[in-house]
């Protein structure tokens, strides 16, 4: 509940998300988490959806602005989470991210955004723990390589 109005009861505005994965040399995987320009905490990239592109790839747009991503992006879901937004206005907006797996085939020199964030890689145990949100704490630890793999 926030702001007197539980969660159930205020409409949701979708965002859409990457959870950016690497395969590791000994068979697993890693995530990359950044860091949020104004709390610094562990995200994923993740943004509003863009007019002329479909949910997926404005989820690769965010992960190439937020931390110079490049690679493949699933065009279906891995699910979805709920988060509360600070607004410039200093309000409170509830948003709803549809989140997507991008396997990563590089990370560029320069982006946009590289000086306003911090990138960093995880196994996915210690990702589930970096961040705040609850529903994306389990979205990454239901994961799997399969899952990955299949979800492209």
């Amino acid at each position: 509940m926030t702001l007197g109005v539980p969660e159930s009861d205020r409409e949701a505005r979708r965002q859409v998300g990457a959870l950016p994965f690497r395969r590791t040399s000994h068979g697993g995987f890693e995530i990359l988490l950044v860091t949020s320009r104004e709390s610094r905490r562990w995200v994923i990239p993740k943004g509003w959806p863009m007019k002329g592109r479909k949910p997926y790839e404005a989820a690769a747009r965010e992960a190439y602005e937020e931390a110079g991503l490049v690679g493949q992006v699933g065009k279906r879901p891995l699910g979805f989470y709920l988060y509360e937004k600070r607004l410039k206005s200093r309000d409170f907006v509830l948003c709803q991210v549809k989140v997507f797996p991008l396997e990563v085939r590089k990370q560029l020199k320069h982006w946009p955004e590289q000086h306003e964030r911090e990138g960093r890689w995880f196994s996915p145990s210690e990702a589930a723990e970096a961040v705040a949100e609850a529903g994306l704490s389990g979205i990454i630890r239901s994961v799997t390589k399969r899952e990955l793999h299949f979800a492209k």
